[in-house]
């Protein structure tokens, strides 16, 4: 495989610096679609491999949460879209041969296989093992027409073409197979993107999406007959508003050990002086306006980071990193410390670098911040943890993952 795969790149490369431009347009088309197929093939090549890494555990073994995020960091993808690649590499492993078969032949698209699987689940549950046999075929067929969204919308017919005596009695149960997928694929992802705006995207169920409506119209409309706020812009202030009324009671359950909080950490010229700007504990920054007006209405306590006005080290009179000094922990880590986790504080616990048991003390010195997930990999694996210099954690990984045993730190977390 290897040979192969170093032919088709070098090919490949060869095309790259290929110029298009002497190409007639028959030719140019033709080229596309060329391209277009060898691209699902190779596609059906990265999911078997990313099955088999999945179902080796080499994600696990190499220290990552989960396949998806060890993606993440070997192939610099999305989590969302790493996500996908493993999911749906599952459903084709499991799924028809055949629908494998036409993902490598480059007859379909990665996301019509997807919208295949789905479908042929269905009917394979409703009609049996034949029905769903004669649905790949045609779903394959039709995938020469249309595209994924067009293609799901037949399929919700397909058993009229392959199994029309049970069709009628499945459309109950395919209905209901339509809502588990709703469910299964609702998910809410906020994305910090590079100019510091935040992305809000997901897919909410039908429930859900009536509760959003039914929360934020009433809070949509508009100020007055000159307000100049668009109507997305207006949508977005009436969630801000529905987060700060449900902030105002008393119902949300505490995190992390703290009542649902908004924490911003300023200087004290940001507040005096309207100088700087604050940051919240996950990382994003606000105007010094933002924060003085945040201010009007919160409670602010008083750090003096590594100044004789703070407990920053308890010492051993304490085990739990707590108060204060988890506060200062968040400033200096940002969240998982772990190289490649992008866990934000409030997931994570503080850990002993020395533990307790051991005579560690519970200080800023010894204390790093690490989602659930590393922090029992640390306590049962062979990973090591120190401070450099500079007083930022350092994990250095096990001789039989790195033989040279190289340091590694988190780059996600990084203000400066």
């Amino acid at each position: 495989m290897m040979e192969e795969l170093a032919q088709a790149e070098a090919a490949a490369a060869v095309c790259v610096d290929a110029a298009p431009w002497a190409l007639g347009e028959h030719d140019l088309v033709a080229a596309l679609d060329a391209t277009y197929r060898v691209e699902q093939r190779l596609a059906a090549v990265k999911l078997a491999l990313v099955r088999e890494l999945d179902g080796r555990g080499t994600a696990a073994a190499q220290g990552a949460s989960s396949t998806a995020v060890w993606l993440r960091d070997r192939l610099r993808l999305t989590v969302a879209a790493a996500r996908r690649l493993v999911d749906l590499a599952a459903a084709l492993d499991a799924g028809p041969p055949g629908v494998r078969a036409a993902l490598g032949d480059g007859h379909i698209s990665v996301e019509q296989a997807r919208v295949i699987g789905d479908t042929v689940g269905t009917v394979h549950a409703a009609a049996g093992a034949e029905a769903a046999d004669k649905a790949v075929g045609v779903l394959v067929e039709w995938a020469g027409q249309f595209e994924p969204t067009l293609l799901r919308k037949l399929g919700t017919r397909i058993l009229d073409h392959v199994a029309p005596e049970v069709a009628e009695a499945a459309d109950k149960a395919a209905l209901e197979a339509e809502a588990h997928r709703f469910a299964r694929d609702r998910h809410v992802t906020l994305s910090e993107l590079p100019d510091g705006h935040v992305r809000l995207t997901g897919r909410l169920d039908a429930e859900a999406a009536g509760l959003l409506r039914a929360a934020i119209d009433p809070l949509m409309a508009p100020s007055g007959p000159d307000d100049p706020r668009s109507p997305g812009q207006r949508r977005h202030d009436a969630l801000a508003d529905v987060c700060r009324l449900a902030l105002r009671t008393s119902e949300l359950p505490e995190h992390g050990g703290e009542p649902a909080q908004v924490v911003v950490t300023a200087s004290f010229d940001a507040l005096t002086r309207q100088l700087h700007a604050g940051t919240l504990d996950t990382g994003l920054r606000l105007t010094s306006e933002t924060v003085r007006r945040l201010a009007c209405d919160a409670a602010i306590l008083p750090v003096v980071l590594g100044g004789a006005g703070q407990p920053l080290d308890v010492g051993r009179q304490r085990r739990l990193v707590t108060g204060p000094l988890r506060r200062a922990l968040v400033l200096r880590d940002g969240g998982c410390a772990f190289p490649g986790c992008d866990r934000p504080p409030r997931w994570c616990d503080a850990h002993h670098i020395r533990h307790w048991a051991d005579g560690g003390t519970t200080s800023l010195a010894n204390a790093v911040l690490v989602c659930a997930h590393h922090h029992r990999h640390l306590h049962r694996g062979d990973w090591a943890v120190r401070l450099r210099g500079d007083g930022r954690p350092e994990f250095v990984p096990p001789a039989w993952l790195d033989p040279d045993q190289l340091p590694r730190r988190n780059h996600y977390h990084r203000r400066t």
